[in-house]
């Protein structure tokens, strides 16, 4: 079986846009949370989020434009002048991962994949044109809307600009997209001619009317810490009320092993396999039978025993019932060895980037894995008494990984886990 490495990352987030910025704020312990700033209406209960409506983008697009091929800039910039936010945070989350990943622009581009997670991405943009189409004249909206405001023109933009020609779309399963995406990154390598995936993790671009709505339905926190955001997103602690949703978008470069090799190229690590199971249930509210299974035939498909696994990167939204959810099912998956595992819940500091947690999400654990440092999970002031695991409370833990799960749970009961394992012990 050909096995599949990641080469190059990047991220966009709350805490950062550089890998090792990005990784130092964690370790600290910052939050990343704030009051949103896009929007201001009152009618909104919930006023709280990892807001990137106001980054540079610009700033970010002139450092590595300077490094890419004449061609590629070209189409970079003629892109990125009428693309949505979200878009533009796909495309610089991709080209900056290419760059990372130390590859050439001279790869045979047919033999490089080009997979996006997410869907209803760009909702804040589809708004305002809905609002100028109502409120004032229909001749007014973008004129573009009817291509820019498809999922599809986020994978195509990240793939007109890095002239990708190999497999190209977008895959959607709420927020588990990321590992769902990574799944068939890992099938484009393995089983279908590609030597390289590029897998981005896409923003979700939130407007007020899905804020509001997610708050009537009692997923995020809604007025409670309207005044002190920074403290809203507490796995595991007993005022824990919703989780709190985030822009974030990354990209990983995935890459066939022996042409990673071949290349020299620095490896942050192998994933082992993922694996994707659902609930048969179109509700948000989570399953622990679920979620074990999709563990236990993950530990089945990789061959692996659940005593090798000595961390999680959990997925631990701050929802009263989806972090008890989760803690239930890893002691079922893992049995006695789930007392000696370590767990940390990067949602604390990050928000929930929604779409693009699972890959924001694995590449803090990478980050985690390189450095043999755990990130604390913040806001746990009084640990609630069904939480009965170690998930490093509010302090950094000094811990090598060698071989890590990745949970991410999707609403509507879709559960989609995967593993990874250190550079190290690839042989």
């Amino acid at each position: 079986m050909r096995r599949v490495v990641v080469t190059g990352m990047s991220v966009i987030s709350p805490l950062g846009d550089d890998l090792d910025i990005f990784y130092s704020n964690l370790i600290a312990g910052q939050s990343g949370i704030g009051n949103w700033r896009f929007f201001e209406d009152d009618r909104v209960y919930s006023r709280v989020g990892g807001d990137l409506s106001d980054y540079d983008w610009k700033a970010r697009h002139a450092a590595m434009e300077a490094t890419l091929p004449d061609s590629n800039r070209a189409r970079m910039r003629k892109i990125m002048r009428l693309a949505p936010f979200a878009t533009r945070l796909s495309i610089l989350t991709a080209v900056d991962a290419w760059r990372d990943s130390g590859l050439s622009f001279d790869v045979d581009f047919t033999r490089v994949a080009g997979l996006l997670a997410g869907h209803n991405l760009n909702e804040n943009y589809l708004m305002k044109n809905h609002q100028v189409f109502i409120e004032s004249e229909p001749d007014w909206i973008d004129a573009q809307a009817a291509v820019l405001d498809l999922d599809t023109d986020h994978a195509s933009s990240v793939n007109e600009v890095l002239g990708i020609r190999g497999a190209g779309y977008t895959m959607g399963g709420a927020c588990a997209s990321a590992n769902i995406t990574l799944r068939a990154a890992i099938d484009e390598i393995r089983h279908h001619g590609h030597d390289i995936a590029v897998m981005t993790g896409a923003a979700l671009d939130f407007s007020p009317m899905g804020l509001h709505a997610m708050a009537l339905l009692g997923a995020i926190t809604t007025q409670s810490f309207n005044d002190a955001p920074e403290l809203a997103s507490r796995p595991y602690d007993t005022r824990r009320e919703g989780f709190v949703p985030s822009h974030g978008a990354g990209t990983l470069i995935l890459e066939e092993l022996e042409h990673a090799r071949a290349r020299g190229a620095t490896i942050y690590g192998e994933v082992l396999g993922c694996v994707v199971m659902s609930d048969a249930n179109h509700l948000p509210n989570p399953s622990p039978e679920g979620q074990t299974a999709t563990i236990r035939r993950l530990f089945d498909t990789c061959g692996i025993a659940p005593e090798q696994v000595d961390y999680v990167s959990a997925h631990a939204t701050s929802t009263p019932l989806g972090d008890l959810s989760e803690l239930k099912a890893l002691r079922a998956a893992f049995g006695p060895h789930a007392y000696k595992l370590k767990l940390n819940a990067p949602k604390s500091m990050l928000g929930h980037t929604c779409w693009s947690a699972p890959v924001v999400e694995t590449i803090a654990a990478l980050m985690q894995m390189k450095n043999g440092r755990l990130h604390p999970s913040i806001n746990i002031d009084t640990l609630d008494p069904e939480v009965d695991l170690d998930v490093c409370s509010n302090t950094p833990v000094n811990h090598q990984i060698r071989l890590f799960l990745k949970n991410s749970f999707g609403f509507g009961g879709i559960n989609c886990c995967a593993l990874w394992q250190h550079p190290d012990l690839i042989q």
